[in-house]
């Protein structure tokens, strides 16, 4: 068979040699130098894959690197049709049908399936031999390409993954040929510029137009890009202008890098661009603060965490005497008197943990040695990345205030007395507006528990100076009227409740209180409650949680949605502390639950902070 395609290799289609020459697609031998048996070894046991076909398509011989190629034996190989070999049959039978019609075939693509599984990428090339004008066999050369196939294809995953990564990169990005055309850019350099770039159009950069800083317009021709690719080298820290198509002028900072080959010739250049609109808006925002600061008749004073100052205003020279470069790098401890030197340990941790200290009352020594009293209010500092770096704080002098604190203290004494008779006259008020309702007992005596519910919440601000009272002291205080305190628990972070926030929490606990009293654990029977109330940021505002438990008691037969005592709770005062609340009843508990802003709730830091 072999010696078969040997003597017809060289036929065309008309049946005719060339001459003393044998032809084997491109491989020429002169019958004078090499005989058929010389050939025939020379195709067998040559590299090159060659199979022959009928024109039906039948497998009619394949030589050793044929077989090799697929890793087939002779007898799995021959004598099968070709198209069963081909991933796609429809490939095969195309190649047939070209070879029919008189086509050579040349490095055609095809995938041929190996013995073991694997898909081996091949280019044929053949030519058909033809008798009496019909395909009588075909001579196929099989060049295997899978390694040079896979490589392509490979090639091609990563520069479209390049592509993509090119498209979500969040910073403007485009490219240029050596002559400055912008062939390619990603979204983010259209949302930059405010338009699409015109491919094969617009040059250099993405831009509308171009300014230099100060306002004069710079020609395309003559920006960093262009300067980059002229010197061939990269262009640094030149801000420009840049106008989007509606008339907007921004700042910006590009980075036009060449791109050189291996000789060192330019083929084009990279550019990524830099929005500096915030950063502008942010140095201006720090020069207006830095001349706020400089400008405050309050002092302004920051340091670290190791309490180390860091700067001084002109109002803190004229409040404690130090000029900056006396205190700058000096410890703040300067300024605190040796009975007050406990504070500034605990006003740090609280810095370090993120909190912020206001309106803490305390005394400071000046550089002569007198004392002075200040309000201060103290903030943690934060970088970029949200880290805590150090604390700014404010220093108001109080000593006026301070002065006056006896005089007011008498004055609030004063007014307690009158307020105490205006409950008083209310009180006689409510008595004749008894006289002509339907139940004048029983609404005189609520209104008049109210009212002394009121009373007791007004005492807790007066012997507080008005500064507020501690929850605790307020539920104790609203609970004692009706005995069996002990069946009370309390528990909770030390808060002082605001003058506003003790006087409706108040009316609050006195609602729970009466309840519990008339049906509930307070009535001595059975039961506990469980008063406890904690702090947690929500949505980066400190938030309080108060809860009222009563558990355990007698069977709840009902809570009117529509009586005093329930507006109190879920609307009243709620709504006094821009909080909400939350009123719950099961068959033998209630639960009612308050949440609302410490800002609203609080009314300054505990004894024993500080700066």
């Amino acid at each position: 068979m072999a010696g078969g395609i040997m003597d017809k290799v060289g036929t065309s289609r008309a049946g005719k040699s060339s001459g003393g020459i044998v032809s084997m697609q491109g491989i020429r031998f002169n019958k004078s130098g090499l005989d058929n048996t010389d050939l025939r070894d020379f195709v067998e046991d040559g590299n090159l894959p060659l199979y022959l076909v009928s024109g039906d398509g039948i497998i009619l011989h394949a030589n050793k690197a044929e077989l090799e190629l697929l890793g087939y034996e002779a007898d799995e190989y021959i004598g099968r049709h070709i198209a069963d070999f081909y991933v796609e049959r429809d490939v095969a039978n195309d190649v047939l049908a070209r070879l029919s019609a008189g086509e050579e075939i040349n490095k055609f693509p095809a995938q041929m399936r190996a013995r073991d599984g694997s898909i081996k990428h091949v280019e044929i090339t053949s030519s058909g031999r033809f008798r009496d004008g019909e395909l009588v066999d075909t001579r196929c050369f099989t060049m295997d390409v899978t390694e040079l196939t896979l490589a392509r294809q490979e090639l091609k995953r990563q520069d479209d993954r390049f592509q993509q990564i090119l498209e979500a990169f969040p910073i403007p990005f485009s490219t240029t040929d050596k002559t400055g055309m912008i062939p390619y850019y990603n979204r983010a350099a259209v949302e930059f510029a405010g338009r699409e770039p015109d491919i094969g159009k617009d040059k250099w950069c993405v831009t509308f137009r171009l300014f230099t800083p100060d306002g004069k317009e710079l020609p395309h021709a003559e920006c960093p890009m262009a300067i980059a690719l002229k010197e061939k080298r990269p262009v640094r820290n030149v801000e420009a202008l840049a106008q989007h198509p509606d008339g907007t002028l921004f700042p910006f900072l590009p980075f036009p890098t060449p791109i050189l080959d291996e000789n060192g010739e330019l083929t084009g250049a990279v550019n990524m661009l830099v929005d500096l609109t915030e950063l502008k808006r942010a140095e201006e925002a720090g020069n207006h603060l830095a001349a706020i600061v400089e400008s405050s008749s309050d002092a302004i004073v920051s340091k670290d965490l190791n309490g180390v100052i860091k700067s001084w205003n002109r109002a803190a020279e004229r409040l404690f005497g130090y000029t900056a470069d006396e205190v700058i790098g000096k410890s703040v401890t300067t300024l605190i008197p040796a009975d007050h030197l406990d504070e500034e340990p605990q006003i740090l941790a609280r810095i370090r943990s993120g909190e912020r200290v206001e309106s803490f009352e305390t005394v400071r020594r000046r550089k002569d040695g007198s004392l002075v009293p200040v309000s201060l209010t103290i903030s943690p500092v934060r970088d970029a990345s949200g880290h805590i770096g150090g604390a700014s704080k404010i220093a108001r002098d109080i000593s006026a205030s301070k002065e006056s604190e006896h005089r007011i203290r008498m004055l609030m004494r004063e007014v307690n007395h009158r307020v105490k008779n205006q409950y008083s006259v209310i009180l006689s008020m409510i008595r004749e507006t008894n006289k002509r309702s339907e139940t004048p007992e029983v609404f005189e005596r609520r209104v008049r528990e109210r009212i002394m519910a009121l009373a007791r919440s007004h005492d807790l601000l007066v012997s507080a100076d008005w500064k507020g009272a501690t929850i605790f002291e307020l539920v104790l205080a609203q609970a004692k009227p009706f005995g069996h305190e002990d069946r009370i628990s309390m528990s909770g972070p030390s808060i002082t409740l605001s003058p506003n926030a003790v006087q409706y929490l108040g009316m609050a606990f006195h609602e729970l209180a009466t309840n519990s009293a008339k049906y509930g654990v307070l009535s001595g029977s059975s039961g506990r409650i469980a008063v406890d109330w904690h702090v947690f940021d929500s949505d980066g505002k400190q938030t309080v949680r108060l809860t009222w438990s009563e558990v355990d008691g007698p069977e709840v037969k009902s809570i009117a949605s529509s009586g005093f005592g329930t507006v109190v709770l879920t609307r009243v005062a709620p709504l006094a502390v821009s909080g909400t609340a939350d009123l719950q009843h099961s068959k033998r508990a209630i639960v009612w639950t308050l949440e609302a802003p410490v800002a609203f709730v609080e009314a300054s830091l505990l004894d024993g902070e500080s700066t």
